[in-house]
């Protein structure tokens, strides 16, 4: 079994901080992250880490690593190779970069050639359609590929090279990318200062500054609400709420049902929503806790013995007549 190391420890707490005390389970995925960083796919060493360090159970952590395609369940290569062969990149000769891949490398889907440096897959979608055919180097783009290029970028990544990819920053392997998602800044000087987006992706920021739209501020920095803080949140609202019901005063207009609600009732709509919906906690569901397994193990037995008892008396009756 897997002992992580104090560093992998020291940022797993680092990551938990970052959530108010009573949503920590939020903390999972980064973790998952976190430690496929260290052993280059989530182990069950890593799916216990996960559960003790936030209070789960596996079935819990694994259920959320086995439902996304990020979280690797086998020791995976350095550099993670996807190839989209959706429709569109598949109508541009994705299929066709893939196959050539399969052939050239000795490899399948989601298997890795025996240096450890490549593992292949063929992805459903890269959301990368005006860029198609694309393929992917942990996570980074290489657009607009043929077979020939394909090739070209695998034989430099098993040499030790690390090629440009078209847009994004530097490559990094699997490990440091996992690092990357868990929430921790690439330290390699100047790592994404290389890369740069595609014409078409800027195509909408050309247009939003052209009509000169601009989405409204926000600041990183604000703090997640505590559970605590929530609930106070939504009981105020609604209070306001059930006090915009009051009876209206003599002498006060009510909008006739033409007439275009008043912000304050859009407000109080709103706040009224909000008090009904309260935010789900983070709970364990039903069931965990060992005293009430035990006690649905017990009762369970019972029934199946007097269920047992009862059959054997009918048996007995039967025999005698």
């Amino acid at each position: 079994m897997t002992t992580f190391t104090e560093e992998t420890r020291t940022r797993a707490r680092e990551i938990i901080a970052r959530y108010p005390a009573d949503r920590s389970r939020s903390a999972l995925l980064p973790l998952l992250h976190l430690v496929q960083a260290e052993e280059g796919y989530v182990s069950p060493a890593g799916v216990t880490f996960c559960a003790e360090v936030l209070g789960l159970n596996k079935a819990q952590v694994g259920a959320v690593a086995t439902f996304y395609t990020m979280y690797k369940r086998r020791p995976t290569g350095d550099y993670l190779v996807s190839v989209c062969t959706n429709t569109m990149c598949n109508v541009l000769g994705g299929q066709e970069v893939y196959d050539t891949l399969v052939e050239h490398l000795g490899v399948g889907h989601d298997e890795t050639t025996a240096d450890g440096k490549i593992t292949l897959e063929h992805a459903e979608c890269l959301a990368a359609c005006d860029y198609g055919p694309v393929m992917t180097v942990n996570y980074d783009f290489f657009d607009g590929v043929d077979p020939q290029g394909a090739v070209g970028v695998v034989d430099e990544l098993r040499a030790g090279g690390r090629p440009m990819p078209t847009r994004g920053a530097r490559l990094c392997t699997l490990k440091e990318m996992a690092v990357q998602l868990a929430g921790f800044a690439d330290e390699r000087d100047g790592a994404v200062a290389d890369g740069g987006p595609g014409e078409a992706t800027l195509r909408g920021l050309r247009l939003a500054e052209q009509h000169g739209i601009a989405a409204p501020g926000y600041d990183p920095k604000t703090p997640i609400r505590s559970k605590a803080e929530a609930d106070r949140a939504a009981a105020e609202a609604k209070a306001k709420a059930e006090a915009a019901k009051a009876p209206t005063a003599p002498g006060v207009k009510v909008p006739t049902d033409g007439a275009p609600p008043a912000s304050r009732d859009a407000q109080a709509a709103q706040a009224a929503g909000v008090a009904a919906n309260p935010p789900a906690g983070d709970g364990k569901p039903a069931g965990d806790e060992a005293g009430a397994q035990q006690r649905n193990l017990k009762e369970a037995e019972a029934e199946t013995g007097a269920a047992g008892a009862g059959s054997a008396v009918a048996s007995e009756t039967g025999a005698q007549k």
